[in-house]
């Protein structure tokens, strides 16, 4: 009986007429041309979340990586992004090797920023969470004067969508139910330390008229 092959024969010459078509074998170890390498993914996709007054001034800002260690290099970023973006219609910009999106509100304009190569969309989420989310707990009046005497609740609210850089959040009714819940667990705590003083007062009292 024959017995079957496994594999074709080639014909004779076929191998090295191949082979020569083919060209050498990279050598080992031969390393893809960095252009042709894929941007390893990142949790870390926020470097910074600031909102300025129609005048280019600081009300709240977060700063997630080393990019601008200083105060002062913030305080510059954010002059120029904001002479940059106050006078122009779009929603992204494009600055110091950045993506930066960004929305304007009565006399606020609200920021985020990521690298250059984040994906936009995915900052517009968080832009839009936060938007919403402060709408919601200022009643819809997203302005500064309600913005300054709630600043508390507008720095919970951004640390319930971003912590560290990494995006915790982007549905802003879920940020809305745990801002709520951390406000009335800090009442809660506040209230068990008043009554637990009012005791305190009472036990002393009554020790004393004894």
């Amino acid at each position: 009986m024959q017995r079957p092959e496994a594999w074709p024969r080639p014909h004779p010459g076929e191998g090295a007429a191949a082979a020569q078509t083919r060209g050498p074998a990279p050598p080992a170890g031969a390393e893809e041309p960095s252009g042709l390498r894929l941007q390893e993914p990142s949790l870390y996709t926020i470097k910074a979340v600031f909102i300025l007054d129609n005048d280019g001034n600081r009300l709240l800002a977060k700063y997630y990586d080393g990019t601008f260690p200083s105060m002062k290099e913030q305080m510059v970023f954010e002059k120029n992004v904001f002479n940059k973006t106050s006078r122009t219609e779009s929603e992204i910009a494009f600055f110091g090797g950045m993506t930066i999106v960004y929305k304007s509100s009565i006399d606020l304009f609200l920021y985020v920023v990521g690298s250059s190569h984040e994906n936009e969309l995915m900052l517009m989420s968080v832009l839009t969470c936060l938007f919403e989310s402060l709408n919601h707990m200022l009643r819809k009046n997203v302005e500064k004067r309600w913005l300054l005497e709630n600043m508390d609740g507008a720095f919970l609210v951004l640390d319930e969508i971003v912590d560290g850089g990494v995006i915790l959040e982007s549905d802003p009714q879920q940020v809305i139910q745990k801002v709520n819940f951390r406000a009335d667990d800090s009442s809660l705590t506040e209230q068990s330390v008043a009554q637990v003083l009012q005791s305190a007062k009472e036990q002393i009292k009554w020790s004393l008229l004894k």
